[in-house]
């Protein structure tokens, strides 16, 4: 799909009142990488900020943040909820294009953004912008077809759900070591699920923003307030007026960029390994 979908007010709006799971995926994150929960980075940079959740989360964990995002409606709503606050910073920019900072990012967060970036241009920027021994998370999350206690709710994902909203075609590979540029290192990967609780008025209004939803809408195949009452109608019956917990899948990625002095060593064992063979 292209990004320009993405740059809508109706849209960043909608992001804006998404889950907060991102904090989740922080809490995750000090446990992956064994740090107390009262850490704090100096300068974080939060690529592909969309509506600014994944800007706040990372703040959580920084003593100052500055968010980036290809929309421009992304980027006026981040600045319309947080810009009073001085320890955050917005401007609009490619993944890629990140500015060099007049103090380099000592981390980096990536959310749900990664699938539409081109790899090595991303790592080439990070190189000029990181710290030595920066860390980069790259993360997602999103809906899967469970709910507790609930099997009819996979039913409608998967035999409704998907078939009025089939999934847009992206890219969607692995990275692995082979996918970074030199100085970097993929030092984790890790797979967990985290749940939500919807009502379904709100369970509704999330899946209007989920990629599948709004391709529909953008192209003219459905208006929102069509795809609003199928949703409500086909989900009726299994909401009812009740909270339904709902299962998230999330994964976590963290590149590590190479201290000086182990980036001198490589270089030398590099040189060590041509000479011998």
């Amino acid at each position: 799909m292209n990004n320009k979908s993405f740059d809508s007010k109706r849209i960043a709006l909608g992001y804006a009142k998404r889950p907060w799971l991102h904090k989740q995926v922080i809490e995750q994150l000090l446990r992956d990488c064994g740090l107390s929960s009262d850490h704090k980075f100096n300068n974080g940079l939060d690529v592909g900020c969309g509506a600014g959740l994944s800007t706040k989360a990372l703040r959580l964990i920084c003593h100052r943040v500055t968010g980036t995002d290809i929309a421009d409606a992304m980027v006026e709503v981040c600045t319309e909820l947080y810009g009073e606050d001085k320890a955050y910073d917005f401007y609009v920019a490619k993944a890629e294009e990140t500015l060099a900072p007049d103090n380099k990012y000592d981390i980096v967060t990536a959310a749900g953004c990664i699938n539409w970036v081109d790899e090595k241009k991303f790592m080439a920027n990070m190189s000029d912008v990181l710290e030595d021994g920066a860390l980069i998370v790259i993360y997602d999350f999103g809906i899967t077809d469970k709910m507790r206690g609930n099997t009819a709710y996979t039913d409608w994902y998967q035999n409704q759900y998907l078939a009025k909203f089939p999934k847009p075609p992206r890219k969607e590979n692995k990275w692995t070591q082979e996918d970074l540029i030199d100085g970097f290192t993929m030092e984790k990967q890790t797979d967990y699920e985290m749940e939500y609780s919807f009502k379904l008025d709100e369970f509704v209004e999330f899946m209007l923003i989920q990629s599948n939803v709004n391709a529909k809408i953008e192209d003219g195949t459905l208006s929102p307030k069509e795809a609003r009452s199928w949703m409500k109608e086909s989900l009726l019956p299994i909401f009812g007026d009740e909270k339904k917990r709902l299962v998230f899948y999330g994964y976590s990625w963290y590149i590590r960029k190479f201290l000086r002095s182990d980036r001198i060593y490589k270089l030398k064992e590099n040189a060590f390994t041509r000479w011998i063979f």
